[in-house]
């Protein structure tokens, strides 16, 4: 659940939600539904970066926004070939890939400092191997920082989470996906759930995380890894959307007309059902 507290009445507001999960390599959803109060129509419709979009207006008065997001997922453990790249057959191999044209530029929030570009390339330059550089890259960046809530937020750049060391998952992989595309890996921004028992009861309901993690294109095909937990993507982690950074699939995003304030809220909720 996710929503705004607003400090009086709304008179209208128009959103996007990205929040219910697509079914994917690892991943089929079996059923999945957005419950939005005040109650409102809404068109749904698959955005360019494949993410599921749930677009709506609300023109009546209004103090509270809220959203539910109901999904049941099937999700099956992800395969992690160690196959091998070279760094020339990785070049090539992007110089014929349209699907990464637009993940091997910077954004303001990827662009890395100095010092991460460094690392960076100081570990490029001591493995022939690409995707053993990136995975290398990811775990080096993911021990640099600490996560630790409250020190950014949601509008932070990689340079802002750098410079304090602290930071939550979008920072990390902000930071990892900024470091990846400076030595010329193509790195995508992963959003998601992520289940934080790896061994959790059946039937059991936890509060859960919304989540973020990469991909990195490997030459043939995108790897995935969890910089913030070091950890490879598993049966755990629930995929919602991708795209350059954060800002191509945040939850909930608008603009409404009324009093000026208003509080993000939100709530995730897993159950592990077999």
């Amino acid at each position: 659940m996710t929503g705004f507290h607003y400090g009086g009445d709304v008179t209208a507001s128009y959103n996007e939600a990205r929040m219910l999960p697509v079914s994917a390599d690892g991943q089929l959803v079996l059923y999945s539904n957005l419950e939005i109060l005040p109650i409102s129509s809404q068109h749904s419709y698959v955005d360019y970066w494949g993410s599921r979009v749930s677009s709506f207006e609300m023109l009546t008065p209004h103090r509270e926004l809220a959203l539910t997001a109901t999904s049941l997922v099937e999700v099956r453990p992800r395969q992690h070939d160690a196959g091998t790249v070279g760094w020339d057959e990785l070049a090539a191999a992007v110089e014929l890939s349209t699907a990464t044209v637009e993940q091997l530029g910077q954004t303001r929030r990827t662009d890395p400092p100095v010092e991460v570009v460094e690392i960076a390339r100081a570990i490029a330059r001591d493995s022939s191997d690409a995707c053993a550089a990136a995975l290398a890259i990811c775990i080096a960046i993911g021990d640099a920082v600490e996560y630790m809530q409250g020190v950014t937020g949601v509008h932070s750049t990689a340079r802002e989470a750098w410079k304090e060391r602290k930071g939550v998952c979008q920072d990390i992989t902000h930071l990892a996906l900024g470091a990846l595309r400076a030595v010329g890996i193509p790195a995508r921004y992963v959003s998601g759930y992520l289940h934080p028992i790896p061994d959790a009861a059946i039937g059991a309901t936890i509060a859960g995380e919304s989540h973020a993690w990469l991909e990195w294109f490997c030459g043939d095909e995108w790897r995935g890894f969890d910089p913030t937990n070091l950890i490879d993507i598993g049966d755990r982690h629930v995929l919602v959307g991708r795209g350059r950074d954060y800002n191509d699939v945040p939850p909930l995003r608008g603009v409404y007309a009324g009093p000026f304030g208003s509080t993000l809220f939100v709530t995730v909720e897993i159950t592990r059902e077999a």
